[in-house]
């Protein structure tokens, strides 16, 4: 692939001339525009690469540009009018513009770390989805991680400590076991098996769970630690969503916010449930012109309109910036730089404790269903919903999860014995420094009542 952007000085040579000789060049990136390099030569981000074949130096490869070609994907049958509406251009003409700005938002990733805090010269000091980077920033710092190892098996290869592990890591740990069962002779069992894994991992680490206790509410927050939105990607039957269980003293169950049936694959829609997702839909305009009634569909093509978009944003979100990009929130709201959510929780009576759990779910009962209704050619979309029945439904992984303690929900607050110690600690060792927000002047041995509120109020968010 040869970058699309010629850039004086950094590109290779050779690519002025390509980019020259083509009568429609790409101007943005997105939906699959690519160039290649027509005399296929081998292109990586080493200069000092050792092998058997001639390589030309590209550090487009280690751009998050190079990740956006598929990962910024528009709907270009529908273009934006004056009044913000998406309407159908006429049939067999092009779209007059690609910038996402104008075309109906189907994903937008590589857009949503573009406009993040990991689009900076440090990045966003995340070791654990890193390998031997502390900081990653690009696409690739993340889902290439850096590990310790040579590019091929010439005993003159240098070994690295930051080479790309190409295992493109993501969210997925259901389908690749489905395909290693269908075709066992195409794939290799325990490698697949090593990639689920490593796809749980990054699912694990990519939110954090906490919560507070606000007199009769549970709030849960959920915090993103990824460079896009949570969940990202393509948007039908992806979600993710918060299960909340009240037990009683006897560890009874009481209530449950968010409950789904592994048996049927259906997630049920309480009073207080948390589902973060997007709600792509045809609209007044188009729904009669294809059909179809209004409101939020699984119709990829036909979708003019997002009818819901709460997914949590990622560090260095501003509704602007993602408003120009057409991914900014629908139906919800987020404050300039907030990169988690919360949610209160009505503590029942009678409950003494709680559990909190994030699943996350990239095959949904719903759109599998819809795909097998719809599909009226031929069975192939019995085919896959038979293959989801067979396979577990594709059950949801465990993103994060969290216990609440009996004396958070019995005692109206604050468990005074670790009330105490709190205090204790902050009175000795804080002195005169700062403690996570809180300062102490111990000349009299007052406390400041409103700096332990800032600090008792992080050291709840902390548990």
């Amino acid at each position: 692939m040869v970058d699309p952007v010629y850039k004086p000085g950094i590109s290779p040579d050779r690519d002025f001339e390509i980019l020259a000789h083509l009568s429609s060049p790409p101007t943005v990136v997105g939906n699959g525009m690519y160039v290649v390099d027509p005399i296929g030569s081998r292109r990586g981000p080493f200069a000092d690469a050792d092998s058997s074949h001639a390589v030309v130096v590209s550090p487009f490869h280690r751009e998050a540009a190079f990740c956006g070609t598929c990962h910024d994907v528009s709907n270009s049958a529908f273009e934006k009018g004056e009044d913000g509406k998406f309407r159908p251009n006429a049939f067999d003409a092009a779209a007059t513009d690609f910038a996402p700005s104008k075309l109906l938002g189907v994903e937008r990733t590589y857009s949503e770390w573009l406009a993040s805090d990991y689009n900076t010269p440090t990045g966003v000091f995340a070791p654990q989805f890193g390998g031997n980077r502390g900081h990653v920033g690009s696409c690739q710092d993340c889902h290439m991680r850096a590990i310790t190892g040579k590019g091929c098996n010439l005993p003159t290869a240098p070994l690295r400590e930051d080479l790309p592990l190409h295992d493109m890591t993501g969210g997925s740990t259901w389908l690749p076991g489905v395909l290693a069962a269908r075709h066992p002779d195409d794939l290799n069992a325990a490698a697949v098996a090593a990639g689920v894994e490593r796809a749980r991992y990054m699912l694990q680490n990519a939110a954090e769970l906490s919560y507070v206790i606000r007199q009769d509410k549970l709030r849960v927050r959920v915090t993103n630690n990824t460079g896009h939105k949570l969940p990202t990607g393509y948007p039908e039957g992806r979600r993710a969503w918060l299960n909340v269980k009240f037990f009683d003293r006897e560890g009874q169950l009481v209530s449950e916010s968010g409950v789904y049936d592994a048996n049927t694959g259906v997630l049920t829609y309480d009073e207080q449930v948390k589902i973060y997702e997007v709600k792509p839909g045809l609209d007044s305009l188009t729904a009669p012109l294809a059909g179809e009634p209004e409101g939020p569909s699984f119709h990829f093509v036909l979708n003019n309109k997002v009818f819901k978009d709460n997914r949590i944003p990622p560090r260095g979100f501003t509704n602007a910036a993602f408003a120009e990009f057409g991914g900014a929130p629908v139906a919800y709201s987020y404050a300039d730089g907030q990169y988690w959510d919360e949610t209160d929780y009505s503590i029942p009576a009678g409950a003494a404790t709680a559990t909190v759990t994030l699943y996350y779910q990239s095959t949904s009962k719903e759109f599998i269903d819809f795909l097998r209704d719809k599909n009226t050619t031929n069975d192939l979309g019995q085919q896959l919903h038979d293959l989801w029945a067979n396979n577990g439904k594709c059950p949801p992984e465990v993103m994060a999860s969290a216990g609440v303690p009996v004396a958070d929900l019995t005692g109206g607050g604050v468990d005074m014995a670790d009330f105490a110690v709190l205090a204790s600690y902050w009175l000795v060792d804080c002195g005169t420094q700062s403690c996570d927000g809180a300062n102490l002047d111990d000349r009299d041995n007052v406390i400041n009542m409103s700096d332990l509120a800032v600090f008792l109020e992080n050291w709840l968010w902390g548990k």
